[in-house]
């Protein structure tokens, strides 16, 4: 059997070189130094126990639903944290449904004057109509990555009991334990943990409590729906948001795109709450957070889970945080009566056997570059820029399937691949075919290609030089 050492066991087994500082000023700096690392630990173990008394000792559980003996069952029971000084680390990959609900309870379809007579309010709180997002979270500490999944709430598929339904109509009719199931069937079988329900108000108090968030609007977006009691009116930019304006980003969907367009404004949110929000600071605050949303959330964590799972995304490097869209296509008019989401089989498969460590239907194939979908997004700030220096070298490759798409406002200084459908293999070969830029999993580039190159500012010191064989190498 092979033992594995950690870098921990290594330092502590190998020899100490011996020291000729007869004044022993060098051992001095030593016990220092890991006197402070040591008040620093400590610090931080104070802080988060602390935190969890603090919050353990909330008069509001965090479960809200009553589940039976089977609906429970449906969720994997075994601990994901440690125990004693160790109760905020994961001890295992734990993936969590995560689900943001309508604030109206029953989703109704009656007309705009029938839902005001029914006197239905924006502060009315609800766990039990449609599921307006569903997120399914990887935390795995085994290989340190942060995977989120989004499953569009258009997304036809069965639903056990009920038939073909869209897979947000689950929560209705079962609440969290039929919607795991659902999302379950789906992704070929992965385990689900643990579920996490939040309304829409309890979103925008969330964002309140971490400081709201600076991100790109990329375009103006204005609409009103008072069915919804969702008015919407934002202007193109970079800016910070208040929770209120962040729901406003988050809830807009007519664009043409529908839920998708919705799906990549809420990564392009995600992304910016965990660059600036997940930081050892954080964990300090989680009662006050909790405190302020508490009501707004129904969940089967704990709190000592809840605060492991914080702790994990803290210490987690956000280039190992990855963001995939469920594949598919839309459905055409003249498919269905309804506009669905179609999921696409073997790409899920694929996509959760990389992802989840599902495996695959059939044995995972090398990707060839003529088979890849490639969109070119200008993300320069510059309009005009030409990218036939660019296109040329991919075709050389065996790129040939290359097409230009229209993209977000956003400049970007560091040009960005973007792994549309989750491919971070193909996307890596992308990005040391041009020799610069930055590998991202996430659904933010053109919804019909494999691979983004969202070209930034990098590309016009490209173009500022003289073309050479060596200029970008070839696979």
């Amino acid at each position: 059997m092979t033992i594995q050492r950690t870098s921990a066991q290594d330092s502590h087994s190998a020899s100490p070189p011996k020291s000729n500082n007869k004044k022993g000023n060098k051992p001095k700096s030593g016990k220092w130094l890991w006197f402070w690392v040591g008040m620093s630990g400590i610090a931080m173990i104070s802080a988060t126990a602390g935190a969890l008394l603090a919050v353990s000792l909330s008069s509001t559980p965090l479960m809200q639903a009553s589940l039976s003996a089977d609906e429970a069952a449906v969720f994997e029971n075994d601990s994901i944290a440690g125990g004693g000084l160790r109760f905020s680390e994961l001890t295992r990959p734990v993936n969590v449904l995560v689900m943001g609900m309508s604030v109206l309870p029953p989703d109704t379809q009656n007309p705009p004057s029938k839902v005001r007579d029914l006197g239905y309010l924006p502060q009315v709180n609800s766990f039990d109509g449609l599921a307006d997002v569903m997120l399914l979270i990887k935390f795995d500490p085994q290989n340190k990555k942060l995977t989120m999944l989004s499953i569009p709430r258009d997304t036809r598929t069965r639903v056990d009991g009920y038939g073909i339904k869209k897979i947000n109509a689950s929560n209705v009719h079962g609440g969290p334990a039929l919607s795991a199931k659902t999302a379950s069937n789906l992704l070929g079988g992965v385990a689900i943990d643990r579920y996490m329900r939040i309304n829409v108000l309890g979103v925008g108090k969330l964002i309140d409590a971490l400081g709201g968030v600076t991100v790109n609007v990329p375009e103006d977006l204005k609409y009103q729906d008072d069915s919804q009691h969702l008015y919407i009116n934002l202007k193109a930019g970079r800016q910070h948001l208040d929770g209120d304006k962040a729901l406003q980003l988050l809830r807009f969907r007519n664009d043409g795109r529908g839920d998708i367009g919705r799906i990549q404004r809420q990564q392009m949110v995600m992304r910016a709450l965990m660059d600036q929000a997940l930081n050892p600071g954080t964990l300090a605050q989680l009662p006050k957070i909790l405190n302020v949303v508490k009501e707004h959330i129904d969940t089967n964590l704990t709190v000592e889970e809840l605060l492991a799972l914080v702790g994990f995304g803290v210490r987690t490097n956000r280039s190992n945080m990855q963001m995939l869209m469920l594949p598919g296509r839309f459905s055409t008019p003249s498919e269905y009566n309804a506009s669905y989401w179609i999921p696409s089989p073997r790409r899920i498969s694929t996509m959760m056997a990389q992802h989840f460590g599902i495996e695959a239907e059939n044995e995972l194939q090398p990707v060839e570059p003529s088979s890849l979908r490639i969109a070119i997004q200008n993300h320069t700030g510059k309009d005009n820029v030409s990218f036939r220096r660019l296109m040329r070298n991919l075709r050389k490759a065996g790129y040939t399937r290359i097409y230009v798409a229209k993209s977000w406002s956003q400049p970007l200084k560091a040009t960005r691949v973007v792994a549309q459908q989750g491919d971070e293999n193909s996307a890596e070969s992308v990005r040391s075919l041009l020799g610069f830029g930055e590998v991202r999993v996430e659904s933010t580039g053109s919804l019909n290609s494999d691979i983004s190159i969202q070209v930034g500012e990098d590309w016009l010191e490209k173009l500022s030089t003289p073309e050479s064989s060596e200029d970008i190498p070839l696979l």
